[in-house]
């Protein structure tokens, strides 16, 4: 356990600085473009930091939710420039095909609840982004969806660091590794949650 401790240490002086904010908008904006930089970890990272008093719950969200908001506004520029580019790559392979045209069905048929569900998957977030650039969906709408994606987004994986910190104030290492096993589990509830939709849908579509 000592490595954990010295890891969770440096983690904690590192999410300790003014810098932190910065850094935190920054990947949370390219997370939404390039989906490689693990953003939520970032996020509770911060909000840990700011439940043992070394950083601001409010600056942490509102870094974590104005960088994903520019991100996926990015996200869905770039699918407007570059529809017809974006067409061709994904449609080079059946299953980058049958994806991206999955994508499309669901911006229709679920509309902007999609878009929240959607933020909580890394990689999904930024082809549904894409995708709405693509198929060139009202630029307003989409607007109004992703403030309020990136808001729950923020505070969900802020607020999870933040109670952990708080309630392991006299051990980080422990309040990390609670944060991380709680969003783990929350993800994992929501795939199944997906999986078990999407039979149903499809038991629905057989009958």
């Amino acid at each position: 356990m000592a490595y954990l401790d010295d890891l969770f240490n440096w983690l904690r002086d590192f999410s300790s600085s003014p810098w932190f904010y910065a850094i935190l908008f920054a990947i949370a904006l390219v997370d939404s473009i390039l989906p490689i930089v693990p953003s939520e970890t970032l996020v509770i990272i911060g909000g840990v930091s700011a439940g043992s008093g070394s950083l601001s719950i409010v600056a942490v969200i509102a870094c974590a939710a104005v960088g994903a908001f520019i991100g996926d506004n990015l996200s869905y520029l770039i699918g407007v420039r570059a529809s017809g580019f974006i067409t061709r790559r994904y449609s080079r392979t059946a299953r980058g095909k049958r994806r991206l045209e999955q994508a499309i069905h669901q911006i229709h048929e679920r509309g902007g609840l999609l878009l929240i569900t959607a933020r909580f998957i890394p990689g999904g977030r930024t082809l549904l982004t894409l995708s709405c650039g693509v198929t060139k969906q009202p630029r307003k709408w989409f607007i109004r969806w992703t403030i309020i994606a990136a808001a729950i987004w923020a505070n969900y994986a802020a607020l999870l660091g933040f109670i952990g910190g708080k309630t392991f104030s006299g051990n980080h290492t422990l309040a990390f590794l609670v944060a991380f096993g709680c969003a783990i589990g929350i993800s994992v509830v929501i795939e199944l949650i997906r999986f078990v939709m999407k039979l149903r849908r499809g038991t629905k579509k057989s009958a």
